[in-house]
């Protein structure tokens, strides 16, 4: 089939690299001028398959007002809050039913695992190098840490994940960088997780599904998709239009006002992360793979011969502006546990980036009910662990066969339930 993909962020790129590999025509068109720009460009870059779980969870909204009230909290909303924010935190607050929760918790860590396993498969059958290492540690500051984190013990055992909670002295023996005058009561080692880096992945997958005959097309705004041909596709700043057998829309947030004509509302909105990435100064005192401070919510990856340091979550605010209250945070964390590691001084980056993020949790993929147009959508802060799994069930989709992975709930008819 001719295929078209609207949008070239990690999903994008895996959808057209599985749908290339089963034999597709496909065409890729991206608004920015290369791929992986925006949400793929410089996220935390964890692939740990047992922590991907909804936001929208028992006891989260007393969580949440905490954090609000909290200098350091992991959660904040800016000004000015839209309506569709608003709109997004009633749906949310409504997710956060138990019975609600357990069934997305499912539906997500079941594509996460798989996932991970398509990843590894894609790596290795594609001898592909980028900047990755093994192992995931998450910290835990002291007593209270290690009283809250039990439920999420409970969590990873049904899921199914490799793990060991281990002491402060193993935790250093793993992490030889970490500061001794940091606090540290211990710490949960995942053997099996990982971090990659996004981006660096999504661009060398690009040139493999362009060897399969995939092409990308960028700086390509693309028009709302007409209800009278909603298979064909046209510039929005004015062009004929191009029809396809199949349209496939991976535009994040863009996909509102792309699928609007058509009737289809998705339900999502931005929730913005923030990372700081800066060169290595001293390895020994930098992080091996990745670490998790579990009271802060915030990663530090080692990505090639930068670190990462990554977290929060904001609802709110301007797209193209970092709140001046958003960095103190990681950089504090950075600090306490990895002083001296890294080059704060030169070549750092400071990065936003909008997360597109269904207020239940799991992301939208397969048919979307209008003929010959698919989503794959909602990835939320899971798009990178997420990706290479939700791309080839949408294949699969695609082809009419069953995906491996049970994707219940994982369909529009989600949405409509709601």
């Amino acid at each position: 089939m001719k295929i078209a993909i609207v949008g070239a962020g990690i999903i994008g790129v895996t959808t057209a690299w599985e749908l290339a590999c089963d034999g597709h025509d496909v065409a890729v068109f991206e608004r920015r001028q290369a791929a992986a720009e925006e949400s793929s460009f410089a996220n935390a870059g964890v692939v740990a398959p047992g922590y991907v779980t909804p936001w929208a969870a028992p006891g989260m909204r007393m969580k949440v007002l905490r954090s609000l009230l909290s200098a350091h909290g992991a959660i904040k909303l800016r000004w000015p809050l839209h309506r569709r924010d608003l709109a997004f935190m009633r749906a949310w607050q409504k997710a956060c039913r138990l019975e609600t929760y357990l069934a997305n918790r499912g539906r997500m860590q079941r594509l996460a695992f798989y996932s991970r396993q398509r990843l590894h498969g894609i790596v290795e059958g594609r001898e592909l190098a980028y900047e990755r290492s093994d192992g995931y540690l998450v910290l835990l500051r002291g007593a209270r840490e290690q009283k809250l984190i039990q439920p999420g013990l409970d969590v990873l055992r049904e899921a199914g994940a490799a793990f060991e909670v281990v002491d402060a002295d193993a935790a250093r023996r793993i992490e030889p960088g970490l500061a001794e005058g940091t606090a540290l009561a211990g710490a949960i080692h995942l053997p099996q997780d990982e971090v990659g880096n996004c981006r660096q992945f999504a661009l060398l997958l690009k040139r493999e599904a362009e060897a399969l005959g995939a092409a990308f097309h960028f700086g390509c705004d693309i028009a709302p998709l007409s209800a009278a041909h909603p298979r064909s596709l046209s510039l929005a700043s004015g062009s004929e239009s191009v029809a396809f057998d199949a349209i496939v829309v991976c535009a994040g947030l863009g996909a509102v006002p792309l699928l609007a004509p058509l009737g289809l509302q998705i339900p999502l909105a931005p929730v913005y992360g923030h990372s700081i990435s800066a060169p290595i100064r001293e390895p020994l005192n930098a992080p091996r793979s990745a670490v998790m401070d579990e009271r802060f919510k915030v990663a530090i990856s080692r990505q090639g011969q930068r670190v990462r340091v990554a977290g929060g979550a904001e609802l709110g605010g301007e797209p193209g502006r970092i709140h001046p209250a958003a960095l103190p945070t990681l950089f504090k964390v950075l600090q306490d546990w990895f002083p001296g590691g890294v080059n704060l001084s030169a070549g750092m980056q400071q990065w936003k980036g909008a997360r597109p993020m269904l207020p239940d949790g799991p992301p939208i993929i397969g048919p979307s009910g209008v003929p010959g147009v698919w989503l794959n959508l909602g990835h939320g802060s899971s798009g990178w662990a997420l990706s290479c799994g939700s791309a080839r069930v949408l294949a699969d989709l695609v082809a009419r066969r069953e995906p491996e992975v049970d994707i219940d709930g994982l369909g529009m008819e989600r949405l409509l339930r709601r």
